[in-house]
């Protein structure tokens, strides 16, 4: 029971957030579409296709970017479905919401054969990214805090 109750989390999880990204994703896209404009000292709201990945690396290499997004997740659920026992929820939470980050820009490729990208942060030059991104960067960095901190206990 609390191997299938681990499974279930985390799909909750993993669709929640999955929900969360196209939901909110949508609205802006369509907010910014509408006309809508938004800028202060932190961010600005600008609406960019992006048809590669982080820092505008691999620029038009959607098939390749796509492979690797399916590959990650495999090996991901993989892990996930070998280890589900010896997880935390803490570690289960971070890697749905690193999974469904990398499934919200999976889709978008797919879907419109681009990622959509909205935020600009304003008080340092960072590339436009969206909820995926941070949903990616958020899961990674908790997953390594979470690794370290069990490796040093």
């Amino acid at each position: 029971m609390e191997k299938l109750s681990r499974y279930l989390y985390f799909i909750v999880c993993f669709v929640f957030f999955l929900f969360v990204n196209s939901y909110m994703s949508n609205m802006i896209v369509a907010e910014l579409a509408n006309g809508l404009k938004f800028s202060n000292s932190v961010l600005t709201l600008t609406y960019i296709k992006n048809t590669g990945a982080a820092f505008s690396i691999m620029q038009n290499s959607r098939e390749l970017l796509i492979i690797l997004s399916v590959v990650a997740l495999t090996l991901i659920f993989l892990y996930l479905i070998n280890h589900i026992k010896s997880l935390s929820m803490k570690y289960l939470f971070f890697t749905a919401l690193l999974c469904a980050g990398i499934a919200g820009n999976l889709h978008e490729r797919i879907h419109y054969g681009y990622v959509r990208d909205f935020f600009e942060l304003n008080f340092i030059n960072f590339p436009v990214f969206n909820i995926s991104d941070i949903f990616i960067n958020i899961g990674v960095i908790a997953l390594i805090i979470l690794i370290l901190i069990k490796k040093t206990k």
